[in-house]
């Protein structure tokens, strides 16, 4: 796996052999299947980290990638005990997708998975973004960029937005950011994961910009917007957990909402499950405004939210 492979939604791997990009179709893949009862003693890691990923919706190609990903680090200790060459590989990783696709939540649960499996010796996530990195003058980005990875060291660097890194151009302290990254990437490839994080199309954009960052990343892995019925489906679980229930009218309500924000032109400003979250956070206090008022206190409207209380920016 010296060259990057990028996991597509439609069960398609594209790999760069010599400068050329391929379309592999995925058929019947092991990852697919769950490890057999027999075996799930010896692989508590994985079994745990399965849980874990069942209570998310969707992002099966994600689910997939971290089984294989444990797999692969599996079989390659096995080679070791037997003498067979079991060269390390860099973990570094690319997500792209939207906001609120569950981006940093894979980058925890990953983690947690390596430190399991003696890859890092921490397994925590530093969350990073370009202020975090860029400098205000010539040497003050390198260091900033170096203290930065010293504290993700045994663990995972998460830098969301990470295209903004090369917006400025040649003379932007941005590269410089970029140029320490890859430097460090090299040096100390054991001893953190680097993941870049972003918008589909601009981090193709930001690759584009700099050729040789594509192949320090042999884990491109994209993440598609959730469907209205994985968005329901999230709403309905953050209910749950907080013992709230939709009535029949505003579940309707919210769905046609979702139908409606999905079909507009600007997606692109649609934050996913956070936006789910934030609807839900803000129609318990609209509930609880609406309850107080006319002092209803019983069970049932204590743990129901009604169409009324389901207000939306448009509104």
């Amino acid at each position: 796996m010296d060259q990057p492979i990028t996991m597509k939604n439609n069960g398609q791997i594209n790999v760069v052999l010599n400068g050329q990009k391929k379309k592999l179709k995925v058929v019947n893949t092991v990852s697919n299947e769950k490890i057999p009862t027999n075996l799930q003693s010896k692989h508590s890691a994985l079994k745990e980290i399965e849980k874990e990923m069942d209570s998310l919706v969707g992002m099966e190609e994600m689910k997939k990638m971290i089984k294989e990903i444990y797999a692969w680090i599996y079989i390659n200790k096995k080679r070791e005990e037997q003498g067979l060459k079991a060269e390390k590989q860099a973990l570094h990783m690319m997500f792209k997708g939207n906001p609120g696709t569950g981006k940093t939540t894979v980058a925890r649960l990953l983690g947690k998975l390596f430190v399991q499996m003696n890859v890092l010796s921490k397994g925590h996530l530093i969350e990073a973004e370009r202020a975090d990195l860029v400098g205000e003058y010539i040497g003050h980005t390198a260091q900033k960029t170096r203290d930065l990875i010293k504290k993700a060291l045994g663990g995972i660097l998460f830098i969301d937005e990470a295209y903004s890194l090369a917006r400025g151009g040649e003379k932007d302290f941005g590269k410089e950011a970029i140029d320490t990254l890859v430097k460090h990437m090299e040096d100390k490839q054991h001893e953190f994961v680097l993941i870049l994080a972003g918008y589909s199309r601009e981090m193709d954009h930001f690759l584009s910009l700099n050729p040789g960052l594509y192949s320090r990343f042999p884990l491109v892995i994209d993440f598609p917007d959730y469907t209205v019925d994985q968005l329901m489906d999230i709403a309905k679980r953050m209910m749950d957990e907080r013992e709230y229930t939709f009535s029949q009218d505003a579940n309707r309500k919210l769905r046609e909402h979702l139908y409606t924000l999905k079909n507009n032109a600007r997606i692109n400003t649609f934050s996913n499950g956070r936006y789910i979250r934030n609807i839900i956070e803000k129609s318990i206090r609209s509930q609880a405004m609406r309850l107080l008022v006319n002092e209803e206190y019983e069970r049932q409207e204590l743990i129901k939210i009604r169409t009324q209380d389901l207000i939306f920016k448009d509104d």
